[in-house]
């Protein structure tokens, strides 16, 4: 199989021309309506809004048994499961606490994991942030930024996979997903070269509102490509996918003034719709299979 790192690294520049075929070139591959996800058990975290929500909203639409919202502010997430209940009767939807910016958190919604589902067969992490201002986490006092899109969602990833690899059904290797961004490509990750590497992200004269986003998100592809070196694809199957830049969604709900309108605008302009975002969270745990473990999709396909 023809995976991420055995293909040629990308030498076309971001912008236009990487940003210009994904956003405009590249077919959204649905899944076909045929497909049937009854008897599965899904997690999404972040599913109470934007491409969560409407992710949560087409698994479901294929007879998907058992979803759980995973979601910090429980109050948020019971309004979503109920727009979801009201539409889905016959599905479990559940709502579970995550707050990805505590470790103990984590860990206890992994310990609820494993403790009380039977199965598990998907796990979407869709949960993320885009800071505009420089934030520490109080509790470990990293970035912001780089705790939830790259350090807690690493750790997540760490605790879920031998729980999916014991409870997904005999001979069917469970899928976890992390949601990318076609960002990390431009990343210029002025850091890099800093020892030790991580305390340089919590120092705030290395933070740039723009770079900072794109660089958690290529940290991520780092650590992909060394985890395929430990996990087999016929235990679990991990992939990271990027949705596009879509409009509509909450990451840039911390822009003021230019910036929010500029977003508006932009999106209004050149933004996917949250269907057709969504639908490649749909793609990378379902239509794609084991040629998928350890690779980038960007597109519908896998890309360097």
């Amino acid at each position: 199989m023809v995976g991420s790192k055995d293909l040629e690294p990308s030498n076309a520049p971001f912008f236009p021309n990487v940003f210009f075929h994904n956003q405009f070139r590249a077919k959204p591959q649905p899944l076909p309506q045929t497909t049937n996800l009854s008897g599965r058990v899904v997690i999404i975290t972040g599913g109470n809004t934007g491409l969560g929500f409407e992710a949560s909203r087409q698994l479901l639409s294929f007879k998907l048994s058992h979803l759980i919202l995973a979601v910090r502010s429980l109050s948020k997430g019971e309004a979503a499961a109920s727009q979801l209940r009201a539409q889905h009767k016959g599905a479990n939807i559940e709502v579970w606490q995550l707050d990805m910016s505590s470790y103990d958190s984590i860990r206890a919604f992994t310990r609820r994991v494993q403790e009380q589902l039977s199965r598990l067969d998907i796990v979407i992490l869709n949960a993320g942030v885009r800071k505009h201002a420089f934030e520490t986490v109080r509790s470990t006092g990293h970035e912001e930024a780089i705790q939830i899109n790259y350090l807690s969602t690493a750790f997540l990833t760490i605790l879920l996979l031998p729980i999916l690899k014991s409870k997904s059904p005999a001979g069917v290797p469970g899928h976890l997903m992390i949601a990318g961004a076609a960002l990390a490509l431009a990343a210029k990750f002025p850091n890099q070269d800093a020892d030790p590497l991580l305390p340089s992200f919590d120092n705030p004269k290395t933070f740039d509102p723009i770079d900072r986003y794109n660089t958690s998100k290529l940290l991520m592809h780092m650590f992909l490509w060394k985890l395929v070196d430990y996990v087999s694809a016929d235990d679990v199957v991990v992939n990271v996918a990027d949705p596009g830049f879509v409009k509509g969604t909450d990451l840039t709900r911390e822009a003021k003034g230019g910036a929010k309108v500029g977003a508006v605008i932009f999106g209004a302009i050149a933004g996917r719709n949250k269907k057709d975002g969504a639908s490649t969270y749909l793609d990378a745990v379902v239509n794609k299979g084991k040629e998928s473990h350890g690779c980038f999709l960007m597109g519908w396909q896998i890309h360097p």
